[in-house]
């Protein structure tokens, strides 16, 4: 049941049953769990094995914010991934971790996250529940062992009745803590764009330079960033070069020369908020993408064959189609999703 739906019972039965406000306040509010947005795919995240109850949701955003789970108990998953920065690390060309010690990557965002088949820039993470047990063991993340972060979380006198809550027992066990997680992030979805707004007609209407832009994105972009999440979800070379540490990408998990310095299609929404982009952080404004697809694009033996078109590389783009592509790009931005007090510290 929708919002929307709660909110027709919840005015109904203000004036037919005689509830006060805050009983009608406390049915508005009524935890819903996921929810598939009109538009949007079925999800791949088996919610039969984790459904998400508020219990668990709220265990779950509990320990996104909770440094325990690092070694010096500094370091968050919140503390990476930022939610006014669209749950990023803004500002960072690669990723910060304990003692200030540096990633390779540029820490992607934390969204939609339900529809995703693989984690990790590389994907080299199959299973969202298993997801966090990478950076919370990785040496310049959080650098924690497993078995010590539970020691720590059984010791914490509010988790026991809380895992109760949300498990049935008090058990803090490996499997509860991720699902808990997941629990959190498969909720985190950004849907509330002014796109959507405009394709589920919604009485909003893109300008005529959004309009141009969005033409322009279906002719030239949305080969690899397919609507409405705006990622295939595949890796390719966008022929970005090797850059300053080697990263060779998804060959790290194949070990398959065809996926030398090939990274996941990197969603297009709330670009205002995620900065800087590419998988090493290397731009820091969006002129600096599109000026790389259409004239700087390094012709590469694993370079996605749409970027090599009649023996010239990279993406036909006047300077007047980039910036109608930049004003369509602009209409991604979800504000709603930034502020959703849901997914705030508590």
């Amino acid at each position: 049941m929708n919002r929307l739906q709660w909110c027709i019972i919840a005015v109904f039965s203000l004036f037919v049953f005689g509830c006060s406000k805050d009983e009608v306040r406390k049915m508005v509010d009524e935890f819903i769990g996921f929810r598939n947005p009109a538009g949007f795919p079925e999800p791949v995240y088996k919610f039969a094995n984790n459904e998400v109850t508020r219990d668990g949701f709220e265990l779950g955003r509990k320990l996104f914010y909770d440094a325990q789970l690092s070694r010096n108990n500094t370091i968050s998953c919140g503390l990476c991934h930022l939610q006014a920065s669209a749950f990023t690390h803004h500002g960072h060309d690669v990723s910060h971790g304990i003692d200030d010690r540096l990633g390779s990557r540029n820490a992607p965002p934390i969204m939609n996250l339900a529809w995703s088949p693989t984690f990790m820039l590389d994907g080299g993470v199959f299973d969202l529940d298993l997801q966090p047990i990478a950076p919370i063991t990785n040496p310049v993340e959080m650098d924690e062992s497993i078995d010590n972060m539970l020691i720590k979380l059984r010791k914490t006198p509010s988790y026991p009745a809380l895992f109760k809550k949300a498990f049935g027992t008090e058990d803090i066990t490996t499997a509860r803590v991720m699902k808990a997680l997941s629990q959190f992030m498969v909720m985190v979805v950004s849907d509330q764009s002014k796109y959507d707004s405009v394709m589920r007609k919604q009485g909003v209407a893109f300008t005529a330079d959004e309009a141009r832009g969005y033409e322009i994105f279906q002719q030239k972009c949305n080969s690899c960033h397919k609507e409405p999440l705006f990622t295939d979800h595949s890796f390719r070379n966008n022929g970005i070069g090797i850059g300053p540490n080697n990263d060779e990408g998804r060959y790290l998990v194949t070990l398959k020369g065809e996926d030398k310095y090939k990274f996941r299609v990197p969603s297009l929404r709330n670009l205002a908020y995620t900065a800087p982009y590419m998988h090493d952080g290397r731009f820091y404004k969006l002129e600096g993408v599109l000026n790389h697809y259409s004239d700087e694009v390094q012709d590469m033996p694993t370079l996605d064959p749409l970027l090599r078109q009649n023996s010239k590389t990279g993406i036909g783009l006047t300077g007047e189609d980039k910036r109608y592509l930049l004003t369509f790009l602009n209409t991604l931005n979800d504000r709603n999703f930034i502020k959703d007090k849901r997914f705030a510290e508590q």
